[in-house]
């Protein structure tokens, strides 16, 4: 594994604990009391200085109620696009056919698939976020849209893949007369729980 490789994993494993220890509204020493592991460990990871051994992530997950995987998968952070001319075809599982890979995510819970239909002048404003960790994944068939969090939007025509997080403030603007696109949402269902069930969970093993 490259160094470039392991920073960018280092980082990524860093906004995900943080995010699932924040959703969960635990403080550092919740989640080091859960895991076993030191404060000053988590800190490390969550500022994407440590170096978590796959021992670590096993521990974090359980420790977060989740797959230990979670932590190493993108979930509605950077914009990534994908134009038509950088697209790569392959032949597919049968040879009648070849397929053009758009993105891969990992994810569990609700997927809404859509195709959307835009004209000139009737945009929307900005809509609110969704809940966290949701992701719009955004193929456009044909015209010209600009699209993407209202902080970072980028300009597609046909043919260009787009996906964007969809728990911030994002919004879609018609460039061309008419914009046909295919748009795949992915919902995770994370289960909450604050540091009182943690707390009590620990007192039940204790008191039995």
């Amino acid at each position: 594994m490259t160094g470039d490789t392991r920073i960018s994993e280092n980082d990524l494993v860093a906004r995900n604990v943080r995010r699932y220890r924040q959703e969960r509204a635990m403080s550092l020493g919740d989640l080091a009391r859960r895991s076993g592991l030191s404060k000053q460990t988590l800190s490390k990871i969550e500022k994407g200085t440590g170096n978590p051994t796959v021992e670590t992530l096993a521990l974090l997950g359980a420790a977060l109620d989740i797959p230990s995987r979670r932590l190493l998968t993108e979930w509605g952070t950077p914009v990534y696009v994908q134009r038509a001319g950088e697209g790569v075809w392959t032949d597919g599982d049968a040879t009648e056919h070849s397929e053009r890979l758009l993105d891969e995510v990992y994810g569990s819970g609700y997927v809404r698939t859509l195709v959307l239909r835009f004209e000139r002048g009737n945009d929307a404003s900005a809509l609110a976020a969704h809940s966290a960790g949701t992701l719009h994944h955004l193929y456009l068939v044909s015209g010209k849209l600009r699209v993407g969090p209202v902080s970072e939007m980028v300009d597609l025509a046909a043919g260009d893949f787009v996906r964007f997080p969809g728990d911030v403030p994002h919004q879609y603007t018609c460039l061309t007369e008419r914009v046909v696109a295919h748009m795949v949402t992915t919902v995770p269902q994370v289960r909450q729980f604050g540091p009182t069930v943690a707390a009590a969970q620990e007192g039940a093993r204790r008191g039995g």
